[in-house]
């Protein structure tokens, strides 16, 4: 049979034992193996795999023993419990072997769980296990993880407290980033908190999620962007030191403009602008980002934006004027722009 959408969600968190089967495939290899880590993980418990209840089965090994699915399904361990037989990585060339598996299960066999690449509706792979009364196919695709998903996550690395506003930063995060990615930042979010009894806060996501440029950098555009222009010198000196490119500096001070520039001219308002930036803004930066946003405006932004547009150029150029002290005077124009 074949599930989809928020039933295979329900089917992979709480997985029924007395299944004969369970196929999970998809392109993304590291989206079907966490699935994949899900139901087994649910279905033989964390202790599992030491009372060898998990026998793994390479796919590409079928073709030199096809017998080794039959075995595995079949033997008996020396541990109470519900056992499973997993495939992975199998295609279509193992479909015969392992529909015929399929066709032998009895209760009390172990569940045959079976991992794959990107089939096709045609697969013969996939028809063995739709075309089976008590077997699954599940296919995993690139979509954003349903907020259910995502609080499933959360639960499972002991994070229950959570804030409207960490959870809409949880939400974007989870848009943005691979799984195994937002999976590691998830759990790196638990040790942060672990003891700490007080609600996830955004300040908290803010701490963990994998930053999106060096806060060096990060300095010297805030200090741009709110007219702190005596505190630009002291950090392009620092900047400089640490040999920072004038190009890249250039670069990132555009992008953190017309993100500003983007929230100022949103039809709903800066605020909303922010809330719909990606990659997302989170936690204090993007408090602090709607303050500079407001304090602009979108018509002196387009002002700022011309001034980096000839800055860039005037780089990229033959001109012999020292890159850093091109950069860092425009720099400090662009400061004192919101005083004039």
């Amino acid at each position: 049979m074949k599930l989809a959408g928020a039933a295979a969600n329900r089917f992979l968190a709480r997985p029924e034992p007395d299944r004969a089967g369970l196929l999970i495939f998809g392109a993304d290899a590291m989206r079907v193996a966490l699935k994949r880590q899900e139901v087994i993980a649910a279905l033989i418990g964390p202790e599992g795999e030491a009372e060898m209840r998990l026998t793994r089965i390479p796919g590409g090994e079928l073709r030199k023993d096809p017998a080794l699915v039959d075995d595995a399904m079949r033997a008996q361990g020396f541990f109470p419990g519900p056992r499973v037989a997993f495939v992975e990585e199998a295609g279509d060339a193992a479909a015969p072997v392992l529909k015929g598996a399929l066709a032998g299960w009895k209760d009390g066999d172990a569940m045959l769980v079976v991992t794959a690449g990107s089939l096709s509706k045609a697969s013969a792979l996939r028809k063995a296990f739709e075309d089976h009364p008590n077997a699954y196919a599940v296919g995993i695709y690139d979509d954003p993880p349903s907020r259910e998903e995502i609080e499933a996550t959360l639960t499972g690395a002991g994070l229950k407290e959570i804030g409207r506003e960490a959870m809409t930063d949880l939400l974007a995060l989870a848009r943005e980033l691979d799984p195994g990615d937002f999976r590691q930042t998830v759990e790196k979010i638990a040790l942060y908190k672990f003891g700490d009894a007080a609600p996830l806060g955004p300040a908290d996501v803010a701490a963990c999620a994998p930053a999106t440029i060096e806060a060096e950098v990060d300095d010297v555009l805030h200090a741009v962007a709110e007219a702190r222009f005596g505190d630009v010198g002291p950090l392009m000196r620092r900047l400089e030191g640490q040999g920072v490119n004038p190009v890249s500096l250039s670069i990132a001070t555009m992008r953190h403009f017309r993100t500003l520039h983007s929230a100022a001219s949103a039809p709903g308002g800066p605020s909303e602008g922010i809330a719909r930036m990606r990659p997302p803004v989170f936690g204090p930066r993007r408090d602090r980002m709607l303050r500079q946003a407001q304090s602009w405006g979108m018509h002196r932004l387009e002002q700022a934006i011309q001034l980096l547009v000839e800055t860039d150029l005037k780089l990229r150029s033959t001109s012999r004027a020292p890159a850093m002290a091109v950069i860092e005077r425009a720099l400090i124009r662009l400061a004192m722009m919101p005083q004039r």
